[in-house]
């Protein structure tokens, strides 16, 4: 009987650029993404993009921050890509686009819509109401960290708005999980365990 071995259909080469333990590969290429210093489109600060931002240092667990200069010249690009946009608005619809601003109000009335979904109190018109009740907890519990790190630096319109979401979305919670509790197990088709 001969051996007869099979070659491989393929190879496999391992490209990464960092080891397990965070260390540069020898044999990694060290050339640099090109589009790394080009400017993005439509980029009128002349911003440098950053698209492959993963270094040494963040291989081993520190994290790189955007420099002040980048971060400026990102908020730049972005207020004159909302202003754009905003133009773009107002051409198309005739709205004043000061409705789109967001604000403290607008982010908390936000959140609590999204778990007024979540808790199946309400739904998109012509859908069945679901619950997430995981969900719906969540975006409470960021409502309630929400409340927490801002507290003494809020309106007391803002903070008003903010306590009255959550008490009735607290409120809600609680009455659907005693429902949930009430209803206990279902019991299988055929009506015994």
């Amino acid at each position: 009987m001969t051996d007869k071995r099979k070659e491989p259909e393929f190879v496999v080469t391992d490209r990464r650029k960092f080891t397990e333990e965070g260390e540069r590969r020898p044999d990694a290429p060290a050339e640099a993404d090109s589009s790394a210093t080009s400017p993005a489109p439509g980029n009128s600060t002349g911003a440098k993009v950053v698209s492959e931002r993963f270094t040494e240092e963040q291989a081993k667990g520190a994290p790189q921050v955007a420099s002040e200069a980048e971060q400026t010249a990102q908020h730049e690009d972005y207020r004159a890509g909302s202003k754009r946009l905003d133009d773009l608005i107002k051409e198309k619809s005739g709205e004043p686009t000061q409705n789109f601003e967001m604000t403290f109000e607008r982010l908390v009335a936000s959140l609590y819509m999204t778990a007024m979904l979540q808790l199946g109190l309400m739904a998109p018109e012509g859908e069945q109401p679901r619950a997430d009740i995981l969900g719906a907890r969540s975006t409470i519990d960021t409502l309630g960290l929400l409340s927490e790190k801002t507290k003494g630096n809020l309106t007391p319109a803002e903070q008003t708005v903010l306590q009255q979401s959550l008490f009735e979305l607290r409120m809600a919670f609680v009455e659907l999980t005693n429902a949930i509790a009430r209803s206990g197990p279902k019991q299988p088709p055929g009506g015994k365990r």
